[in-house]
């Protein structure tokens, strides 16, 4: 396995395609209100990006049609953008990837639309923290595997589901590079981190079954319970003695 060490250079472009995604994220926010259409966030999106200069990595990526991933409520990943209306009650994760100058941001977020129950309120909060916990572990000579336990860990003791088809990876001149980042593992396993590694860390939760399956479509992932699911990933940089954001706070 080759795990690609970033110069000073790749990570000042990674810095600014993670920029750009946490700015899309920020554009998006106000029009993520019962009624949209998720084509319409979508064109906004891809508008925006193109005026920072940068372009949409998933637009044509394997064939997926779209700039941007929106999956609601029990959908998981990988959601197309069509003419579905956001509803009330609905939380929709919204994964955005970016190329700039070669160089790719990736960051998911999980929105509520207008009042969400108690059940998808936690949900959301615990996979957010999941995230955070997972960072917690990011820093020179800790292993792969200290993330993905530590995602685990948090995720079981709050007794949410934990999708264990999906993963995180690398991030650089390709939008995936290894290593993979299972959200589940053994502390102590897997590949050691080292200073200039970027990595994008992403837990992918379920109120109920973890267990999935793919829609016709092809590329939509849901739960086969049709429980709810959130994802929220952060691209980072490791550094000696921790990791930068590069995607936002």
């Amino acid at each position: 396995m080759l795990i690609k060490i970033k110069s000073d250079r790749e990570i000042e472009l990674l810095k600014i395609a993670g920029n750009i995604v946490y700015l899309t994220h920020q554009y998006l926010k106000p029009y993520l209100k019962e009624g949209v259409t998720t084509n319409k966030l979508d064109t906004l999106a891809e508008n925006f990006i193109r005026s920072k200069g940068a372009t949409p990595s998933c637009k044509g990526y394997q064939g997926f049609p779209k700039t941007l991933c929106i999956s609601i409520n029990e959908e998981v990943v990988h959601g197309i953008p069509s003419n579905r209306k956001l509803r009330n009650g609905d939380i929709v994760s919204i994964d955005i990837c970016v190329c700039y100058k070669g160089y790719h941001g990736d960051s998911a977020w999980t929105y509520a639309i207008g009042d969400i129950d108690s059940d998808k309120q936690y949900l959301m909060e615990h996979t957010k923290k999941a995230l955070f916990k997972g960072l917690e572990q990011v820093k020179a000579n800790n292993h792969i595997g200290d993330i993905s336990h530590a995602i685990e860990e948090y995720a079981n003791i709050h007794h949410l589901g934990v999708v264990k088809e999906l993963v995180g990876h690398g991030v650089g001149s390709s939008l995936h590079e290894e290593p993979d980042i299972p959200n589940y593992g053994k502390a102590g396993s897997g590949p050691k981190l080292k200073e200039g590694m970027v990595l994008a860390i992403e837990p992918m939760l379920t109120w109920g079954s973890p267990d999935i399956c793919m829609l016709d479509d092809g590329w939509t992932i849901e739960t086969i319970d049709e429980s709810p699911s959130a994802h929220f990933e952060h691209t980072v940089v490791v550094t000696k003695d921790g990791y930068e954001i590069l995607t936002g706070e």
